[in-house]
């Protein structure tokens, strides 16, 4: 993964400390705020520094969708730079030594995404116009003269590497793909690439390619299988460095010799080491480590590896880091499970730690809103199950409140402690909500997510049930109402739930899930190709014996046997989740006489990025559950 990418990687978010219950804090009411209110939050990503490191470029739906902005880091002044009203713009990087800028896009969520160069006049140009094409951002040249990033346009099932120098915008093919490897680094001088091939959702391979002279290197090892991942080279070209999992329960970072292939630890702990940096000129190497569902970051002083230390943001954590390129400033992305992300500059020099945003509507008062915290039960078969919970202040024994299993995406996610609106504003009237982290899911060593392999809705189910009896036990709940939702494959569990445990939960919410694993794993984008065999490993191959199974675990198949109320979103241009199989479930479960309600976006994908979308589909979401769970008496007025 190249450097710019893993500092655009904002997701890792606060947690508390693991508790098998919640404390009983004394129950209050709050004041409930509407789904407008929620979404008048804005979201903000990106924090590149500027060449003359004045500003930050960042990307934030404050105008209703994404567009791109500049904030002016002495005064927190903000300027709009584009004024997109249909797609989504995303901010990558300004154009070393220019004022250009480059930006992201796709067209209404279908993920064919173009990389575009933003003028200072505001006009912009694609330079990645195939209509088919799709681009990533893969970094800057070593001396800063010219951009490198992938692009599908030779072959759909393949990413090759391309340059293009900066003021001429004319792409060279640098490395041509044949093999279905990724590009996962690129070295100072360009000559040597980390190049990656996907074995299984588990296993990897990682191989080091001389371009000029043609020669491979494999760094993993074949007697010993693992994940692999690229954490950059040295800007010397003496050693590469990376993270692995190969002979232990989680990922730790080695250091690479080129020269000799001689290996050594740098750094390991008891949870895995995401990803790892060296800044510019290797003053700081930054540290990712996924703890307990939250993101832990570490930043040490390269020369000495002792820790640096910086303000801490009161009930924050840095999620996301990036250092300027003279090594004087850093931006923070800090969040927590009550507020969205919010962006901080620190000055290494004065100590200095500035606030750039605030992202929460001003209208909500945090102590409305509720710390997420870490919790564990037991499964069917003993497992213990981490889980994120979400309990709603007004809760008490007298007043027993409804509750919802959520379950992420994947499959091999993970739900994080953080800040997400529906969470809240279903908490926020009352709704309590486990975030499962069933077997299989990433984050708590490779045993764990392995255990779901080709037993996707089954075991996996019952952790969910499992889940839902944890919730049952709270004397705070109403164990007669309770529900589960999900999106992608939460929305296929939320499914699965409801037609092989028709009699688990009273309702369902499936948002964009798959429901046929046969049409889903047939019609996988061309661009996953690489990925589609270890999807064919973990699920079942659906050109095989396997579609025996496939067919056996897929709800459509099934859905004579739902017969509580289920609700469905789903975006028109999904390409991982067509919206024919959003259509048949409906159409099926409707045949039993069970309430179904259904809403299409037709400008959405896989997820929504627009936030007249996220009011509808998520404000719908509240009134169906008032109506079918809470109960209708109950329908706040």
């Amino acid at each position: 993964m190249n450097k710019l990418t893993i500092l655009l990687f904002s997701l890792f978010i606060l947690c508390f400390s693991c508790k098998e219950a919640p404390d009983q804090e004394q129950a209050r009411e709050v004041k409930q705020y509407s789904i407008e209110q929620f979404y008048q939050n804005t979201r903000v990503g990106g924090g590149a520094f500027s060449p003359d490191e004045t500003k930050l470029l960042v990307h934030s739906d404050e105008s209703g969708i994404f567009n791109l902005y500049e904030i002016n880091i002495a005064d927190g002044s903000k300027r709009q730079l584009t004024n997109s009203t249909v797609e989504s713009y995303f901010a990558v990087d300004y154009v070393p030594g220019t004022n250009l800028i480059i930006y992201t896009a796709d067209k209404g969520g279908n993920e064919i995404d173009h990389l575009y160069l933003l003028n200072p006049d505001g006009s912009s140009v694609d330079l990645t116009p195939g209509e088919t094409e799709k681009a990533a951002f893969a970094g800057w040249t070593g001396d800063k003269k010219g951009m490198y990033y992938i692009s599908n346009k030779r072959d759909p099932q393949f990413f090759d590497l391309y340059q293009m120098e900066i003021g001429v915008w004319e792409p060279e093919m640098i490395y041509q793909n044949n093999d279905g490897l990724d590009v996962d680094g690129i070295s100072d001088d360009g000559n040597m690439l980390a190049l990656a091939r996907t074995l299984t959702t588990s296993e990897n391979q990682l191989f080091l390619y001389n371009i000029a002279s043609g020669e491979t290197t494999e760094i993993s090892d074949p007697e010993n299988p693992g994940q692999y991942g690229a954490s950059g080279f040295s800007k010397d070209g003496k050693h590469f460095f990376y993270n692995t999992n190969v002979g232990k329960e989680f990922a730790y970072l080695v250091k690479y010799n080129i020269e000799d292939g001689s290996k050594e630890t740098l750094f390991e702990t008891n949870w895995d080491v995401m990803y790892s940096y060296l800044s510019e000129n290797e003053k700081y190497r930054v540290i990712a480590i996924n703890e307990d569902g939250k993101n832990s970051l570490t930043i040490l002083d390269n020369a000495t590896g002792k820790a640096i230390d910086f303000p801490q943001i009161p009930d924050g954590n840095v999620v996301a880091v990036n250092i300027s390129d003279s090594e004087k400033l850093m931006r923070l992305t800090v969040g927590t499970s009550r507020a969205p992300n919010n962006l901080y500059v620190y000055n290494f020099e004065t100590k200095e730690m500035k606030k750039l945003t605030e992202t929460l509507n001003p209208e909500i008062n945090p102590d409305d809103l509720v710390s997420a915290e870490v919790v564990r039960f037991k499964s069917f078969d003993g497992l213990e199950i981490p889980a994120i919970y979400y309990k709603p202040h007004q809760a008490s024994a007298s007043n027993k409140v409804p509750a919802l299993v959520w379950v992420h995406g994947g499959p091999g996610g993970q739900s994080r402690v953080g800040y997400f609106s529906l969470i809240q504003y279903l908490v926020n009237h009352g709704y309590a909500i486990l975030a499962v982290n069933n077997r299989g899911s990433s984050g708590y060593g490779k045993t764990f997510y392995k255990m779901d392999d080709r037993n996707h809705g089954d075991k996996d189910l019952k952790d969910c049930i499992a889940g839902k009896d944890w919730l049952a036990a709270q004397d705070y709940i109403d164990p007669d109402k309770i529900g589960i939702i999900g999106g992608s494959y939460g929305g296929y569990m939320t499914m699965a739930a409801m037609t092989f445990t028709p009699e688990e939960f009273k309702v369902g919410v499936n948002i964009f899930g798959v429901t046929n694993w046969l049409r889903t794993l047939k019609s996988i984008p061309p661009y996953w190709e690489s990925f589609r065999n270890a999807l064919y490993q973990e699920l079942g191959d659906p050109f095989s014996a396997d579609s025996v199974r496939l067919r056996a675990i897929s709800p459509l198949f099934h859905a004579d046997k739902v017969k509580n109320p289920v609700m469905v979103l789903q975006g028109a241009n999904d390409p991982r989740v067509l919206q024919v199989e959003s259509d048949e479930i409906v159409e099926a479960v409707k045949k039993n006489g069970v309430p179904v309600e259904y809403i299409v976006f037709p400008d959405e994908g896989h997820g929504f990025v627009k936030k007249e979308n996220e009011i509808k589909g998520y404000g719908a979401i509240l009134t169906f559950l008032d109506k079918y769970l809470k109960g209708e008496e109950e329908v706040m007025k």
